[in-house]
């Protein structure tokens, strides 16, 4: 029989991603999602499948799955400043109640279940490059707090499930990623600064733009769930592009990839913004045999067509990236 894989979050960037790897894989996808941050859009391409079903429903709510279930991967989570800084009661109940409902299941299913955690785990960093073994800086009563603790939090309650129920777990921390399916008006760098250039208007940085970032191609990024999901090892991974580069000198690559005649300006460093992120892949190396494969300079190409494609409606859509956005 196929392999039968649950994947919340299915209609979101991340998501939907690894819906289409995991319908190449052979496996029949139940996709679940409740819509607050996905979009249909990204998975319609998948309804007409016979291995392909969708559930519109919330995680943070008792969920039922008939029939067998081999697998789960919980992506069910606002990923996003602009998202999660409007939503923080809903983004600390999905990766906490949500978390809790994904492991049951996996425990009466006897499921091997991977949970997305996310390098905001680390914080503020005082060790760079980021090891699995760092415990990180964070600001549990910040205006990051409902992300970053939330996921903190996931992790300690997937752990507690492998010591005490024996479920099969896996954890992944995700470094900054990119591709087609973003959203323009998510508050990320990428596409805020790609939207920002196919608009016309000045790109917008944060502080001096000497933060760092590292930014990873979701085919990579795809690659390396999939092959820590399938994999003998449950403790934390980190799968990221070690590559680092200043905001500043990424925004400047992007005003090079988009012809654009506009300027880099500056406005003022938002509470606990991180000032440098860049992921120790040792582990990813050696346990997974994973490392990125997509230079920057391929992947923001595909990424820069992918959002010229959208439509002029879909482009002036977007929220600015601002300090007011940020830090309500």
């Amino acid at each position: 029989m196929k392999k039968r894989i649950l994947i919340t979050g299915a209609a979101g960037f991340l998501g939907s991603h690894l819906c289409d790897r995991f319908i190449k894989e052979g496996m029949n996808v139940v996709a679940m999602d409740n819509l607050i941050t996905g979009d249909l859009k990204n998975i319609e391409h998948l309804f007409k499948l016979p291995q392909f079903e969708f559930y519109h429903h919330d995680v943070s709510k008792f969920i039922h799955v008939p029939g067998n279930v081999d697998y789960i991967l919980h992506f069910a989570s606002p990923a996003s400043p602009i998202d999660y800084l409007k939503i923080p009661i809903q983004t600390l109940k999905v990766s906490s109640l949500g978390t809790h409902n994904v492991l049951g299941l996996a425990r009466v299913k006897n499921a091997r279940v991977l949970v997305a955690s996310t390098s905001e785990v680390y914080g503020d960093p005082h060790v760079h490059p980021q090891t699995e073994e760092y415990w990180g800086n964070v600001n549990p009563v910040g205006p990051r707090g409902c992300y970053d603790e939330a996921k903190r939090f996931m992790e300690a309650l997937t752990m507690a499930y492998h010591d005490t129920h024996n479920v099969e777990t896996r954890i992944i921390r995700i470094f900054n990623t990119y591709g087609p399916r973003m959203r323009l008006n998510d508050g990320r760098v990428l596409p805020a600064f790609i939207g920002q250039a196919l608009r016309g208007e000045d790109l917008t940085m944060f502080g001096d733009g000497s933060q760092t970032r590292s930014f990873c191609y979701v085919d990579d990024l795809v690659d390396g769930i999939f092959r820590l999901l399938m994999s003998n090892y449950h403790m934390p991974v980190n799968v990221g592009n070690p590559s680092e580069i200043t905001i500043k000198e990424f925004g400047e690559e992007i005003l090079k990839l988009t012809g654009a005649k506009q300027k880099l300006i500056s406005l003022p460093l938002p509470k606990d913004d991180p000032k440098q992120r860049r992921p120790d892949i040792t582990k990813a190396r050696e346990i997974l045999g994973w490392e990125p494969k997509v230079n920057r300079a391929e992947g923001l190409k595909i990424t820069f067509e992918y959002f010229k494609s959208l439509s002029k409606d879909e482009l002036n859509k977007t929220e600015h990236r601002n300090l007011e956005t940020l830090n309500k």
